[in-house]
């Protein structure tokens, strides 16, 4: 009688531990640099104190493509993006702002791989915690099959 408790007590703290965490997939393709800084950069501290003020995780992940492409780049000048003065003033900074989000936050970002080429774009010019994908829609499916909520961030 005693296991049957001990079982039934350890899949019940099981279960309660699964309901403690919640996963969101970003969907970015916005260019625009306000809103990328508000939904993804601000959005998602907030959203992470949220859940750890209430001792919950929240996972988050955040695939890349559109216009997006232009805020994970090493080096903004050897790119196509290098024209864009708004991005260029801020770059540094929002640079060390992401890093800051993979690193201390534990997002991930997961870059679509088809239209890089597109964007003249190879995994060189991308910062080091991003993972390229085979494509967007691939990354989107995957999420989401493994229970992210899907949050769209566009223009």
């Amino acid at each position: 009688m005693k296991r049957v408790i001990i079982i039934l007590a350890l899949l019940f703290g099981l279960v309660q531990a699964e309901d403690e965490s919640a996963k969101v997939v970003y969907d970015l393709t916005t260019n625009d640099l306000v809103k990328f800084e508000r939904s993804v950069l601000k959005g998602i501290v907030f959203n992470k104190t949220l859940y750890s003020d209430q001792l919950k995780e929240l996972e988050v992940a955040v695939v890349i493509h559109g216009g997006a492409y232009r805020f994970f780049v090493k080096d903004l000048d050897s790119t196509i993006f290098k024209k864009d003065k708004k991005l260029q003033k801020v770059y540094k900074e929002l640079k060390k702002r992401i890093a800051t989000m993979a690193d201390t936050y534990e997002v991930e970002f997961l870059m679509c791989g088809a239209a890089m080429k597109r964007n003249k774009l190879t995994k060189k010019d991308i910062v080091n915690f991003v993972h390229i994908i085979p494509n967007s829609t691939i990354g989107l499916i995957d999420k989401q099959n493994e229970g992210f909520a899907y949050i769209p961030v566009r223009n």
